[in-house]
């Protein structure tokens, strides 16, 4: 009699225990961000998410075309561009890109007395404009967003998932009521709650969509 699981089965059954927890809580999520809000819920196992996770019309859809013609995916962090799954982003046609860690970018942030994640949106602007943006670290690399948003950019789709306490509630709530304007689709966890693995779960919901993966 096997007892191990592998990892798809257990992933599976995981996935299942949320879906009757949502159940439990009479907690409906609309069909087009349902994968979403649970790979988020999978990865934290906070039921939070299924209140925070905002989308703005068509997000998800969009997002998901935007993988399936190779867009790119540029991260905040090297943790959260860890985490995103390049075998089904390379399936698509598409890379992950972190800047953070980049000397020019430092240079820049040095000279401009700056935060890294700000100057590294800077270079995102110059190299992957189209691209989809996945913050789950730094305020200020919204911040950064919303103005060069408001200045002309449109990033495929902004996922802003910040964690934290100093800017991270305003920061949020800028960049989705800018995103909004200028009709730039975004999916933001609102409020103190997300990080680097919130942003990559984020990222990897809608690549398992596209690629027509199960879980």
């Amino acid at each position: 009699m096997r007892t191990k699981m592998l990892p798809g089965e257990i992933e599976r059954a995981s996935m299942e225990m949320i879906a009757r927890e949502l159940a439990q809580r009479d907690i409906s999520i609309p069909p087009e961000q349902e994968a979403v809000v649970k790979r988020v819920i999978h990865t934290t196992a906070d039921f939070d998410f299924a209140q925070t996770l905002r989308f703005s019309e068509h997000a998800v859809a969009l997002g998901v075309a935007s993988l399936k013609n190779g867009t790119n995916i540029v991260t905040d962090t090297n943790m959260a561009r860890s985490g995103v799954s390049r075998p089904s982003l390379e399936k698509l046609g598409g890379q992950v890109f972190c800047y953070m860690a980049d000397a020019d970018v430092a240079q820049a942030a040095k000279t401009q007395g700056t935060t890294r994640a700000a100057a590294a949106m800077e270079k995102m602007v110059r190299e992957q404009p189209g691209a989809i943006l996945a913050v789950g670290n730094a305020p200020t690399a919204l911040l950064e967003l919303a103005e060069q948003i408001e200045g002309g950019l449109r990033p495929a789709l902004v996922i802003a998932a910040p964690v934290g306490f100093v800017n991270v509630v305003e920061s949020k709530e800028r960049i989705w009521k800018v995103c909004l304007a200028h009709q730039v689709p975004i999916i933001a966890a609102m409020g103190r709650k997300g990080g680097s693995t919130v942003a990559a779960a984020i990222c990897n919901a809608l690549l398992y969509t596209a690629v027509g993966r199960e879980v």
